[in-house]
């Protein structure tokens, strides 16, 4: 409201030199919480931004990593520059790939597995790395994902990077949901290796406790962004700008103008403080798991994956579907196809009551229930009542 009503103009430094101050202040001071490298920092030779969203920031970053390349192998190439991912990684990324220039046939969707609890394994990044430089290919860019939308999967960064160097490929971190839990000490193992990484994004709008839209996005080398992303037209000169001792963020992101997006996250950071954004975090987690807990214990459901952070991903089993399936009056093996089917028509249901709302995911061709803690205000006990509401639909879809 603050933001809105001040309406600051954001196009450079001058015309919002304490909007600008701020952002500097607050992005290093997340960066600190998170014990990111000094190279990520204003403190240390990188500095971070708020964009809109992660879309925008894997953008930016995508076009950086681009020309780059092409200033070192010619613009001519730009039809082999290759950008790899997860098959579990955001649609944002092959989105801002396209937009980029990036031909479609050369992203790559790379295929993970239960195995790994559907991170991106490193020898099949390398495996297919091999395969397009044999092609005369030219290896760009990697999305490396912790707390991946489907399943919260935790791609291993330091095994991830230490590939992408022989290449030399940028990285960009995508830890968008999760990567605010790293906060925590107990969690910040998660981004081990980060610091052979090149950016690395989270949203403050997601878990955060900030209101949309606040992607903060650090990276290690700010002038490889200012490059690809700076125009200078006169009626924006000033003597501030020209001396290259202030920030301009419009050459940081896509657009010009910028909302206050800092005030918010300074609101935020000052408002609760350490203590109570880690506390906040961690009981979230814990909800998550007591969630988990109930389902394991009914054996009709299992755990698709690990709950890391505070997102449970479950479904029934074909098997307990195969007690009520008959054909010609004998037991007829349930199909994956079938199952999928019950879980779809569950959480129909489950959404239809009004009183739980969950989303789902496909993975390996099997149907997945997320439920996801992250409003300020739950309780254990409305954990325990959605769970009840899951039950209760489950017995009436396996009744009929």
């Amino acid at each position: 409201m603050l933001g809105t009503g001040f309406n600051v103009v954001r196009f450079n430094w001058i015309a919002s030199p304490a909007a600008t101050e701020l952002e500097t202040i607050v992005v290093d001071w997340l960066g600190e919480m998170l014990e990111l490298p000094k190279s990520f920092l204003f403190s240390g030779n990188g500095g971070g931004v708020l964009q809109g969203t992660t879309c925008e920031a894997v953008l930016c970053t995508i076009v950086a990593a681009r020309d780059q390349m092409l200033s070192q192998n010619g613009k001519e190439n730009l039809i082999k520059l290759v950008v790899y991912a997860s098959d579990q990684t955001h649609s944002a990324i092959q989105k801002a790939a396209q937009i980029a220039g990036i031909h479609p046939m050369n992203f790559r969707a790379i295929k993970t597995s239960k195995s790994t609890s559907y991170a991106l394994s490193p020898d099949s990044l390398l495996a297919q790395i091999c395969e397009d430089v044999e092609a005369g290919l030219v290896p760009l860019f990697l999305c490396a994902t912790v707390g991946t939308t489907s399943t919260a999967a935790i791609d291993r960064l330091e095994s991830l990077c230490a590939v992408a160097k022989d290449y030399g490929m940028w990285v960009h971190v995508d830890a968008a949901y999760a990567g605010s839990a790293c906060i925590c000490p107990e969690f910040r193992h998660f981004i081990d290796g980060v610091e052979g990484a090149n950016s690395f994004s989270l949203n403050a709008h997601k878990w955060f406790l900030t209101s949309l839209d606040c992607c903060c996005l650090w990276v290690k080398d700010p002038s490889a962004l200012i490059k690809s992303l700076s125009t200078n037209p006169e009626f924006l000169r000033n003597k501030a700008s020209d001396s290259k001792q202030v920030v301009d963020y419009k050459d940081w992101q896509i657009t010009l103008s910028r909302r206050f997006r800092s005030l918010k996250l300074w609101f935020v950071l000052r408002s609760y403080g350490v203590a109570n954004l880690r506390s906040f975090m961690r009981n979230l987690v814990k909800i998550a798991n007591l969630f988990e807990g109930l389902v394991a214990m009914d054996k009709r459901f299992e755990i698709v994956v690990p709950t890391n952070f505070a997102m449970v991903c479950f479904r029934i089993l074909p098997s307990a579907l195969s007690e009520t399936v008959y054909k010609n009056g004998k037991l007829d093996i349930v199909s994956e196809e079938l199952a999928n089917e019950a879980n779809r028509k569950l959480l129909e249901s489950i959404n239809m009551s009004g009183c739980v709302f969950m989303t789902h995911a496909v993975v390996e061709g099997v149907y997945v229930k997320r439920f996801a803690v992250g409003a300020t205000l739950v309780e254990e006990r409305h954990v325990i009542t959605a769970w009840k509401v899951v039950q209760e639909h489950a017995n009436v879809i396996l009744s009929t």
